[in-house]
């Protein structure tokens, strides 16, 4: 029975490497997967997933205006297709989600979303909100924080290496621009106070 997955983490857990390990797998098995992802993050050049290891793949892009649902019916209709990959899920509008949710009900593909689950400032991004909500599975790909804890947020820095708490949720980058880190330090960094422990009487 086909169902939609969302794979979720912070920047630089390996979201991508475990896509295109899952479509490996697929393919070496005799079967046929086929990959999407966000045109805005084109730092791989467009139309391609890459991780950080250095393997990549092509890929269809997507924007927030296409039917992803009708270009996974496009692409059935081309041939048989196992699985559904989509990289840079965070970047899906909630009517995409739930064209891929349809994409599977209706057409009976298995969807395997990758993304971030929060922004730099510790919000939900709208695709993975609407992820958390309609997903059949989900999984944390799990990375740590400079002191060993699971990394859980992430900080967006500045030219000086400062934690930014305010700007557009959606600013491409890497490790140049981005640091996960566990919430304990994600506060630290954006300068969340600690709680001061009431006085005894």
């Amino acid at each position: 029975m086909a169902k939609l997955y969302f794979h979720y983490s912070t920047m630089n857990a390996g979201k991508s490497t475990a896509l295109l390990q899952a479509s490996h797998n697929y393919i070496e098995r005799g079967m046929q997967t086929h990959l999407m992802t966000a045109r805005l993050d084109d730092r791989a050049g467009p139309g391609r997933i890459e991780s950080r290891i250095g393997i990549g793949a092509a890929a269809q892009t997507w924007g927030p205006d296409d039917d992803l649902g009708a270009l996974i019916a496009a692409r059935l209709a081309s041939g048989p297709c196992a699985c559904v990959f989509v990289d840079e899920a965070q970047f899906l509008t909630a009517a995409q989600v739930w064209q891929l949710a349809r994409a599977v009900d209706d057409l009976g593909v298995p969807v395997m979303c990758f993304g971030l689950r929060v922004d730099f400032r510790g919000r939900l991004f709208p695709g993975s909100a609407a992820l958390l909500a309609l997903a059949d599975e989900m999984r944390e790909v799990r990375t740590i924080c400079h002191c060993g804890r699971k990394a859980t947020m992430v900080v967006r820095k500045d030219a000086a290496g400062r934690a930014l708490t305010e700007g557009a949720q959606v600013v491409i980058g890497g490790n140049e621009s981005y640091e996960s880190l566990c919430r304990r330090h994600w506060r630290e960094a954006v300068g969340d106070r600690p709680l001061a422990a009431a006085p005894r009487p």
